[in-house]
């Protein structure tokens, strides 16, 4: 049994080695389900949020508008550097109230994060993978799946952590570049390896 932390930028292709790593046997711990679900109205980060950046961010039914509140934040360190500090802590304590519950299963488990925050993530992963990929195909597979246009998503890469950051941070590089079938070939490896 051991844990595993998979990180990368966005359409760095983090969540399908998390994928592949879930359909290998292990658990997996998705931060970003995490910090949808603490932002869903009546929970505690959903009231710090709209306390902090008011109604104006409110979809008509009351839960957040992740597009309005996105638009705050890319271009304001500040309120960026707000908005992490609230949803950082409540994901990481309900990351590690998964993961003591996960380590009775005695498989391994995966924490699936786009932020390596050090308290429920560097503090409890046994090994860091870090998933990267050419710009190009970043931009290419975030476009595809969100609509968002080549600029728009060049800005929030550029608004996230660096390749080199994250690099300094792995035990395990996976490079994804190429097909699906390299890739699942590379996670395999890699998790047999060390298993």
């Amino acid at each position: 049994m051991r844990t595993i932390g998979v990180t990368g930028g966005i359409g760095s292709g983090k969540s399908t080695v998390s994928k592949i790593l879930g359909e290998l046997g292990a658990q997996i711990i998705d931060a970003d389900v995490i910090a949808k679900d603490i932002t869903r109205k009546d929970r505690k980060a959903y009231r710090e949020i709209v306390e902090y950046f008011g109604s104006q961010i409110l979809l008509p039914d009351g839960e957040i508008d992740r597009k309005k509140l996105a638009a705050e934040v890319f271009n304001n360190k500040d309120k960026l550097e707000v908005l992490n500090s609230i949803t950082h802590r409540h994901v990481a304590e309900i990351i590690i109230e998964k993961h003591e519950i996960l380590k009775g299963l005695g498989k391994s488990i995966v924490i699936d994060a786009p932020i390596p925050i050090k308290h429920g993530f560097l503090d409890i992963a046994d090994e860091v993978w870090v998933v990267v990929a050419d710009m190009e195909n970043r931009i290419k597979r975030v476009m595809e799946r969100s609509g968002l246009t080549y600029e728009q998503v060049l800005e929030r890469i550029n608004a996230q952590l660096s390749d080199e950051y994250y690099c300094s941070l792995a035990d395990v590089i996976i490079k994804n570049d190429g097909t699906y079938e390299e890739l699942v070939r590379m996670v395999e490896a890699n998790y047999n390896k060390r298993s």
